[in-house]
């Protein structure tokens, strides 16, 4: 009899544009886990509303994070790929979840003291809970790997805790998730200025979208920061260039990055000639997922198509659990 697949669960906020970090920090580990588990990946519109996106523009958001998703390799046949607000079983087991949180707890998870400290105006009570939905969001699948970054560990901290109260007060019916990631394809991409990583809201020309067209590529890299040449043979590479190196890594072949990594050993380099191989290679990338994402966003019955079925798969699996967690709760009457 075959073994059933491990499932797994992600979700990505339809907030700002996807980037380059998101394409190899997160996506390409999702195109190569459709192959070996059960995945459920969604987007998630109901964390957005923590910071009060406009509404005219969530409808094109959430498509534009489907279709740019589905274009970088998801394959809808192998993954369930749905929106959060349409498996409502998500927001009563969130309800149910909220008892076996305290307060306490919650105001002191970092991202939330963070929001509190960048945005006073705006302390809402779903900034609080926020972890307890990320928790339910992985609960309600009943998942046991979760891909997570090295900001996301507390949160998934958290889950296991929800998991375990929930399965010692009523009895058994959570695993405890786990942080999973192919280790040997964890990327960081560093932003061209030199400042941190490439984000969704900070320094637009120190980022590349995957929704960049050729020209704005080509500028950005123009303008990547690069540390001067030493003139002595060996110096240690400065940072700057090793962003670059590291891009080279990610969209060019291996004997230019070994040219140019030779070129800064020999104290040869030339950057400008570096940085027009490094946009010509990230357009030629870029530009194939940027053209799909375009045509399926101007597919919205495809998409839409899509988010039902996705949302049919996730509802299967989130109605037997949230039943089961009110016949253990004691609120099932009938």
């Amino acid at each position: 009899m075959a073994t059933e697949k491990e499932i797994v669960v992600s979700g990505i906020r339809p907030t700002g544009y996807l980037h380059l970090g998101n394409y190899f920090g997160a996506i390409r580990n999702y195109i190569r886990m459709q192959e070996e588990f059960n995945c459920y990946f969604f987007v998630a519109d109901w964390h957005s509303l923590t910071t009060h996106p406009d509404p005219k523009d969530l409808p094109g958001n959430v498509m534009r994070v489907l279709a740019e998703n589905i274009a970088s390799g998801l394959d809808p046949e192998k993954v369930a790929l749905y929106v959060q607000s349409d498996v409502p079983e998500i927001a009563e087991l969130y309800l149910l979840m909220n008892t076996l949180a305290y307060i306490g707890e919650l105001e002191k998870v970092p991202t939330f003291k963070d929001k509190v400290r960048l945005q006073p105006q705006n302390v809402n009570a779903g900034l609080l809970t926020y972890p307890v939905l990320m928790a339910v969001d992985i609960l309600i699948q009943r998942a046991s790997k979760v891909p997570v970054g090295k900001d996301q560990g507390q949160h998934l901290e958290m889950a296991r805790n929800f998991a375990q109260r929930f399965n010692n007060r009523y009895g058994n019916l959570f695993p405890e998730p786990e942080a999973f990631n192919y280790g040997d394809s964890l990327v960081r991409i560093a932003s061209l200025d030199g400042e941190g990583k490439m984000s969704k809201s900070e320094n637009e020309m120190a980022t590349i979208y995957l929704s960049d067209e050729d020209d704005k590529i080509i500028k950005k890299i123009k303008k990547a920061k690069t540390d001067s040449a030493t003139g002595i043979v060996g110096s240690p590479m400065p940072e700057s260039v090793q962003n670059l190196i590291e891009l080279m890594k990610l969209v060019s072949t291996a004997d230019v990055v070994d040219f140019y990594t030779k070129a800064w050993d020999d104290q040869t380099i030339r950057f400008g000639d570096m940085k027009g191989q490094l946009a010509e290679d990230m357009v030629k990338f870029v530009a194939p997922i940027r053209e799909k994402a375009k045509d399926l966003q101007e597919n919205k019955d495809y998409l839409q198509k899509i988010m039902k079925a996705g949302a049919e798969k996730a509802r299967a699996r989130a109605s037997e659990t949230l039943s089961e967690a009110k016949k253990l709760i004691g609120i099932k009457y009938y």
